[in-house]
């Protein structure tokens, strides 16, 4: 099997409302969607969702890239050597994860569906059978992420992961409003997003938090400050993890040896793609540490690649892939059961495209022959 084409789209996927981070505002989420054609007419669908703030990578750049180097690259190669292309890939352009991610996921789809397996399959096959999904809350005053919490509740959700990182005294009235309103029972994860800055503020927010029964707070410092997040970690029993700070294996190592984190939060678009978050995974695994598997807010396309990795990994103990749950319109069918995620057996990622839908979003695209 050989790769003779590859489409380009640069979408705009809609939300149902503005995603509010720390870092701002996304009023939309911009993704590029990849099709590789292959020569016995098997389809592959992947994605890349950069984030400028996290992996580097904007938009445009993201598009440009895959169109002139990557897409290029691959022309002629067979989409099953999934070490092959990483390897091409890596040796012509330094980082650009979610580029290389968009073209990974592509292949495993292809090679899925030639094999007639699901990705899962893959890469160690099916170790859990479902997965309980949190929703998101985004920064908002502290009564209003409190009432959508509740309102969620209503809906069948148990957990929630809150956006904070835009004050500390003001976070954490937002953290202590929801936990009033849901009670004690219900499972709360903190996300900053960097958002503290350093091991000093954030030290100050978690005292305050020490009886709030939070699951775990995420990534509170500057992604660069691996010793921030030992300090933290040594004066605080709240557990911690890291997720912006750890992209890859040269991270990863370092926060093994440092002993810097409880849990990582390994992402597709951070990485690389399948093979490389299977790859931290491992990794993670023969250090004892936890991981969840989580999301830059991707399509149907890259979150069900996403759930394929933590479907496999037996150290993977927690998914954060809500991205389809928040699209007014969505390219793909990925279906969730609240509060569950349950991955069907269909072979590739198990993913429709609907091309019509992805045509509409399109902003500008390109095929490379």
């Amino acid at each position: 099997m050989k790769i003779e084409a590859i489409h380009i789209h640069a979408v705009h996927l809609p939300l149902y409302s503005p995603f509010i981070v720390s870092y701002g505002i996304f009023h939309h989420m911009p993704t590029i969607i990849v099709k590789i054609e292959t020569d016995e007419g098997i389809i592959g669908y992947g994605e890349a969702l950069p984030d400028e703030y996290v992996t580097g990578e904007s938009f445009e750049s993201t598009y440009y890239l895959l169109k002139h180097t990557l897409a290029p690259l691959l022309i002629g190669k067979n989409p099953m050597e999934f070490e092959k292309i990483h390897d091409l890939m890596n040796g012509t352009i330094y980082a650009v994860p979610a580029a290389k991610a968009a073209l990974d996921i592509a292949c495993f789809d292809a090679a899925g569906k030639k094999l007639e397996q699901p990705v899962y399959q893959l890469i160690g096959g099916r170790y859990h059978e479902k997965f309980p999904i949190t929703h998101v809350l985004s920064i908002a005053e502290p009564q209003e992420m409190a009432e959508e919490a509740a309102a969620m509740m209503k809906q069948g959700y148990n957990s929630f992961k809150m956006k904070v990182g835009t004050a500390v005294q003001k976070d954490v009235e937002r953290i202590q409003a929801v936990r009033e309103k849901v009670g004690k029972d219900i499972a709360i994860r903190v996300d900053v997003n960097q958002g503290w800055k350093n091991s000093a503020a954030s030290l100050v927010a978690i005292r305050s938090l020490k009886d709030l029964n939070i699951d775990w707070i995420e990534q509170p410092v500057a992604a660069d400050d691996i010793d921030g997040m030992v300090e933290i970690k040594s004066k605080t029993d709240i557990p911690v993890m890291i997720d912006e700070g750890m992209k890859g294996p040269r991270e990863l190592r370092e926060i093994i040896r440092k002993q810097a984190a409880d849990k990582v939060n390994i992402k597709l678009m951070k990485c690389g793609g399948i093979l490389p978050a299977a790859k931290l995974a491992y990794q993670a695994e023969m250090a004892g540490i936890e991981c969840q598997v989580g999301s830059m807010v991707e399509s149907s396309i890259g979150s069900a690649a996403g759930f394929h990795v933590a479907f496999s990994k037996k150290n993977i103990t927690s998914v954060e892939l809500t991205g389809p749950l928040k699209f007014s319109r969505d390219i793909g069918n990925l279906k969730y059961d609240v509060p569950f995620i349950q991955l069907n057996e269909e072979p590739g990622l198990g993913v429709e495209v609907d091309e019509e839908t992805l045509e509409e979003l399109t902003q500008f695209k390109d095929v490379v022959r």
